[in-house]
């Protein structure tokens, strides 16, 4: 069975932020799941760990995670997250199948492609979204 990494925002402003981050995460998460593979969903995995760690180690270990895993699946929001920014890019140096809809993931689970189709579509969006937000950390 094929491991998916689930990558989006978790940090935000507020408690209510974090919540909803996680929640859409989860989203993602179950929707892999119903495709057939495992989701490594680590938004669910430190839910409650807020302030008992720096970022770096959280940062540095989701990426030690994501290494462990057969392929990345990016939520709507990815874009917009500094972290989720690091995992695409730590994915795709590795030649990671990367996915941001269940159709895709869909073929490469059936062996029907090698889930690195939107790897140029992958970067413009982290180009597009780095010249929005300069400077600001997400």
């Amino acid at each position: 069975m094929h491991v998916i990494y689930i990558a989006g925002p978790f940090r935000g402003q507020t408690a209510w932020q974090v919540h909803r981050n996680v929640c859409e995460a989860e989203e993602f998460a179950f929707m892999v799941a119903e495709a057939g593979a495992m989701p490594l969903c680590p938004h669910t995995n430190t839910a409650h760990f807020d302030g008992t760690m720096n970022d770096r180690f959280w940062l540095v270990g989701t990426l030690e995670l994501l290494r462990r895993c057969d392929a990345i699946f990016v939520t709507s929001r990815w874009v917009w997250s500094s972290g989720a920014r690091a995992e695409m890019k730590e994915a795709i140096d590795r030649g990671m199948p990367a996915f941001q809809d269940v159709p895709a993931l869909r073929l490469w689970l059936a062996g029907e492609s090698d889930g690195r189709e939107s790897y140029e579509l992958f970067a413009t969006q982290m180009q597009s979204a780095a010249r929005e937000i300069r400077g600001v950390a997400v």
